[in-house]
């Protein structure tokens, strides 16, 4: 028997189901979003801290201000697109009055900074050089909470897994007492202190470079030095040797010799060196010479041709400095800009 069907009740149920389909998305999406979603992302991981071994009075002091910064969101997901090239790039990124300041930093700092050049082995210039690009000799360091803007960035969940990672080297930054949470600082990102080190690069780079036990990148310069120097060195720096240097091509020159321009990550770019690279005579066998014309320096050294803006571009003999340098940012605009800087700043006594 076909039973009949009131169209009132038809229609009442086919509106509940449509409005239920609707707000389930809805609701997911606002809890995610919320101050609540954020209020159990928290404890959450508060649960995995205590689970890690992190003391529970550290975990509340660490946690207590935590908040949800939508600024620092917000610049992950909007990150500039590259728009400009090594032309226009340059003189905002070295202009002639962060030279003339990083001359009277390397005169200010020269006994600290010759002491700490000899002990690692690298060049003073190098590190007043990464100093100054990367927080403007300690001006710039950022003025977020760094366990709340990583707090924020691993909630986001974009990048979460990483910005996890993070997070933990952060509170054990915190337990070993480098420094105190209402005092550890850094960009939107967790980037921290005059140099600009995540978490992670701390942990593996940070060093003390007065010997009071600390690690103080925010405030002390003998250990901002002491952490420039000891990450360039762990990676490969030697101070027998420059960054690199631009060059001109022969007319007809085969730029398969050179790294291509885009190769894809790091490991990548690396293969990509270590098949193109050449002595200095084979590179002056193959047409290349000074910018200024002249000849190659006549020594057994090896580099790698780079094209930071393509082949119709500036060309660049690069050491083996410049995979230092590629290891603490992978850009060939901060590479040659650090290169540049260094290049321009003229201290007596100092290579």
């Amino acid at each position: 028997m076909i039973k009949k069907i009131n169209l009132a009740t038809l229609l009442f149920t086919s509106s509940a189901i449509l409005s239920l389909a609707v707000a389930i998305p809805v609701v997911a999406q606002t809890s995610k979003n919320s101050e609540l979603g954020f209020t159990r992302y928290v404890d959450d991981l508060k649960k995995q801290a205590l689970q890690k071994g992190f003391s529970q009075g550290l975990i509340d002091t660490s946690f207590a201000k935590v908040k949800y910064h939508k600024k620092a969101v917000k610049a992950d997901r909007n990150q500039p697109e590259k728009v400009e090239t090594l032309e226009t790039y340059l003189p905002k990124r070295v202009p002639d009055w962060k030279v003339e300041r990083a001359q009277q930093m390397m005169a200010k700092y020269h006994d600290e900074l010759s002491l700490v050049g000899k002990q690692f082995g690298v060049q003073p210039r190098f590190i007043v050089a990464l100093w100054g690009l990367e927080s403007n000799f300690g001006k710039i360091t950022g003025n977020y909470n760094v366990v709340s803007a990583l707090t924020t960035l691993a909630y986001d969940g974009r990048r979460e897994k990483f910005f996890k990672s993070q997070l933990w080297d952060a509170l054990t930054i915190l337990q070993q007492g480098h420094i105190k949470n209402e005092d550890m600082k850094g960009s939107w990102a967790g980037a921290m202190g005059h140099n600009q080190f995540m978490p992670s690069s701390f942990l593996a780079y940070a060093a003390d470079g007065d010997g009071d036990g600390k690690k103080d990148i925010w405030n002390n310069t003998s250990d901002v030095f002491a952490s420039i120097a000891n990450y360039l060195k762990s990676v490969g720096w030697d101070d027998d040797l420059t960054w690199g240097r631009q060059v001109k091509l022969p007319a007809a020159f085969d730029y398969k010799l050179a790294i291509p321009q885009n190769t894809g990550g790091r490991s990548k770019w690396l293969k990509h060196w270590t098949r193109t690279e050449m002595t200095l005579q084979d590179w002056q066998a193959a047409g290349v010479r000074k910018f200024n014309g002249g000849d190659l320096p006549n020594v057994d050294i090896k580099a790698a041709l780079v094209f930071p803006d393509g082949e119709s571009g500036r060309a660049y003999l690069a050491y083996d400095n410049y995979k230092s340098l590629m290891h603490w940012n992978l850009s060939y605009y901060f590479v040659t800009s650090v290169g540049h800087l260094a290049d321009r700043i003229k201290f007596s006594g100092q290579k």
